[in-house]
């Protein structure tokens, strides 16, 4: 699929958030790319991208990208494909034989959930949880009504929510000058929509989605907690994806979770509500950097390695009992 951070949509945000933006694209393929830096320098990402219909296409992006890199004084391209392996059954394999290395961490999640729209809606709903669709189905009668709205002005409510969630959970959301500006670039444009959950006329959840050619992303979410007990933004989540099947989406994209091998991860909760809507788990390959200044990024490279053998020595000096600990220090 093409990732909604590869629209032009995406572009324009970037572009009204100060950045500078780069959009090329050849038979087969295409990227946005943005201009970072970070403690090696310049930089490239690609955020989900390049976009590529082929091995051959891809190849042909990745040298534009270097051609870009080489222009634009970056020392490497930061990339996430999420079709690298359209030739290969091992994407890391295909990746590295083209010269890239994975990246220290994954800047966007390497799993994420899929709910597929092109069918009946009542299918759709018949993968869900029960609880999922009765609520759906129900909820009206508690006077629980919802409406999407793409005002920017109404970014408001779902700022109110998520510091409130903030505050209860000790999480940090994405600052109110991002989410506004966020709301004022995308949705006019039709690329943003705000779904809003209201008890008797007043708000009690609201949720922001993405809308790509194909797919409509969940990008963020928050409700009242005074309101907890009637689990809105359930309900919620599934207006926004009939919503979505009306408009003739594809899909909705449920964004991260976490692997299912790691039980005790730190999204496991919010990785159990989504899939209780049904759909399907897709990995992309993750996040790998081309090197374009070879020697300026290998030193990137030796330093954080450096940095990490230091912070793993001082943990493990931090283990140590404290007879030991003197002894070491004497």
């Amino acid at each position: 699929m093409d990732h909604f951070l590869q629209s032009p949509q995406w572009g324009a945000l970037q572009r009204d958030l100060g950045r500078t933006v780069h959009e090329h694209s050849g038979p087969g393929w295409r990227f946005l790319a943005i201009e970072e830096s970070n403690p090696a320098g310049p930089l490239l990402y690609v955020p989900y991208g390049p976009i590529a219909t082929s091995p051959a296409a891809f190849d042909a992006a990745l040298a534009a990208l270097t051609d870009l890199a080489r222009s634009s004084g970056a020392v490497f391209v930061r990339i996430e494909p999420v079709d690298a392996g359209l030739a290969d059954a091992d994407p890391a394999a295909f990746l590295r034989t083209r010269g890239l290395r994975p990246a220290p961490a994954n800047q966007q999640p390497e799993l994420t959930w899929i709910v597929d729209l092109d069918r009946d809606f009542k299918d759709v709903l018949a993968d869900m949880k029960p609880v999922n669709r009765n609520l759906y189905r129900n909820i009206h009668k508690k006077g629980v009504t919802f409406q999407s709205s793409q005002d920017p002005a109404e970014i408001a409510v779902l700022l109110r929510f998520l510091h409130l969630t903030s505050a209860r959970n000790g999480f940090k959301p994405q600052s109110d000058d991002y989410l506004t500006q966020v709301a004022r670039s995308l949705m006019p444009a039709g690329a943003a929509t705000l779904f809003i959950a209201e008890l008797d006329g007043a708000p009690i959840a609201a949720a922001l989605a993405y809308d790509s050619a194909d797919t409509r992303t969940y990008a963020h979410a928050a409700l009242d907690d005074a309101h907890r007990k009637l689990s809105a933004g359930i309900p919620l989540l599934v207006t926004l994806m009939a919503d979505a099947a009306d408009r003739g989406l594809k899909q909705v994209d449920l964004w991260g979770v976490a692997p299912a091998d790691h039980p005790d991860h730190k999204w496991a909760g919010f990785t159990a509500f989504k899939k209780s809507f049904g759909g399907r788990e897709v990995a992309y390959p993750g996040t790998w950097d081309l090197p374009v200044r070879k020697l300026r990024y290998r030193g990137y490279e030796l330093a954080r390695a450096g940095a990490q053998a230091a912070r793993q020595g001082l943990r493990a000096a931090r283990t140590l009992p404290a007879r030991l600990r003197t002894a070491v220090h004497r």
